[in-house]
């Protein structure tokens, strides 16, 4: 007696040729009919050739577009964020003027800010893990933090 059962889906059995003929014919219609955009294509590419592999990446612990209660009659607060990758946090405030940070524990560091397609900005932090840099991104973005130590990437995110 088999121990192999089967419940007629074909799941777990890998795709078989007719699967994969409907897969490439979906994806050549879709690229047809719905083709992805040639500037966010670049995006991509370019996100994709910037990554960091020594590099530890930062999650977006705090966002203000999110986690912030909005205050009645405020005007419009600038975004803040956080990013942490274990004991290092950014703190990042995006205003019209460009990017206010902090690093955390304070130490100084260079961080670039990355923009896809666009030259990076580089800024540095002081003694005190301050920094600003001139740019405020516009699109998808992503910080790129060194110290004496270490490389620490946030994740994208669109401004």
């Amino acid at each position: 007696m088999s121990d192999d059962i089967s419940d007629g889906t074909g799941l777990g059995d890998g795709p078989g040729v007719e699967e994969e003929l409907l897969e490439e014919e979906l994806r050549q219609a879709a690229s047809l009919l719905d083709p992805v955009p040639p500037a966010l294509l670049q995006s991509a590419v370019d996100a994709f050739a910037l990554r960091d592999l020594e590099a530890r990446v930062a999650g977006l612990t705090f966002d203000s577009l999110v986690d912030a209660i909005p205050v009645r009659g405020a005007a419009a607060a600038p975004r803040m964020l956080t990013f942490t990758a274990g004991e290092v946090t950014l703190d990042v405030e995006l205003t019209e003027d460009g990017l206010i940070g902090q690093v955390l524990p304070p130490a100084p560091a260079r961080i670039e800010v990355l923009t896809g397609s666009r030259p990076s900005t580089t800024a540095t932090a002081d003694d005190m893990g301050r920094f600003t840099a001139p740019v405020t991104p516009s699109g998808p973005f992503a910080l790129r933090l060194h110290t004496t130590d270490e490389t620490v990437m946030t994740e994208w995110l669109r401004a």
